[in-house]
């Protein structure tokens, strides 16, 4: 089972969450102050938790600089928790490094679904990576290396910080160069199919990838849109 961190401020919410997790079988710690909860999350000599349910809404420090802050040092996956619904402000949890989002008030069970999808993505990743000697094998490729045990980018030997997705999203493209896969694959295989986002999943995580790969001229061009199909990784030296 996995320990879990939660970080809001609305207590009984907060305590309601943590049990509902624990009945589950996870471990929980519940922090009402962002101040505390990253002091906890950014300490190096702390355990590390497995998955962080984080408030957007905060009253010292908010969930966007927390999930700025944990973003700049470690890769957990982060699920936020946010009271606003517009697909903008969706996009723009995403585009601060959340691996997934759920409004309030909050549903029990969709917030359980969602942590869990994600925990089993992640032991699918490491179970794959114990197995199979493919899996194991660092991808390299022009200055580019995908390591899956490590679960570690690095480009001409600087590191790459990526969110859980946005690691696994990269692996399966630099892992099956020059094939094409469908949005609708891509949502299938990496959210799971009890996933109810919304169309621009994919293409905003794909545009934060491509911004942390570099930019336009650098390694990010190497994923390619196919209008209306899909997303491929082609190899620099590929005539496709």
């Amino acid at each position: 089972m996995a320990h879990i961190v939660v970080v809001e401020d609305e207590k009984d919410l907060a305590y309601l969450i943590a049990r509902t997790l624990r009945d589950e079988g996870h471990t929980t710690e519940v922090f009402n102050h962002g101040r505390l909860a990253l002091d906890r999350l950014t300490n190096a000599s702390m355990i590390e938790p497995d998955l962080i349910v984080l408030d957007l809404m905060l009253p010292d420090v908010d969930g966007m600089t927390i999930c700025r802050r944990v973003r700049q040092e470690r890769i957990i996956p982060i699920v936020m928790l946010t009271a606003k619904s517009t697909e903008i402000d969706k996009v723009l949890g995403l585009e601060l490094g959340a691996d997934d989002y759920v409004t309030k008030p909050v549903s029990l069970r969709e917030l359980q679904a969602r942590i869990n999808a994600i925990l089993r993505r992640v032991e699918m990743m490491e179970s794959r990576s114990r197995t199979s000697d493919n899996a194991t094998t660092p991808i390299k490729d022009a200055g580019l290396s995908v390591d899956p045990v490590s679960r570690e980018v690095h480009i001409h030997g600087t590191e790459i910080l990526l969110t859980a997705r946005e690691f696994d999203l990269l692996y399966l493209l630099s892992s099956n160069p020059n094939r094409v896969f469908s949005r609708d694959y891509l949502l299938s295989r990496l959210w799971g199919d009890d996933y109810g986002g919304f169309e621009r999943t994919i293409d905003t995580h794909i545009q934060r990838l491509r911004r942390k790969l570099g930019g336009p001229g650098s390694v990010a061009d190497r994923i390619s849109t196919l209008w209306g199909v899909g997303y491929k990784y082609e190899r620099p030296d590929s005539d496709a």
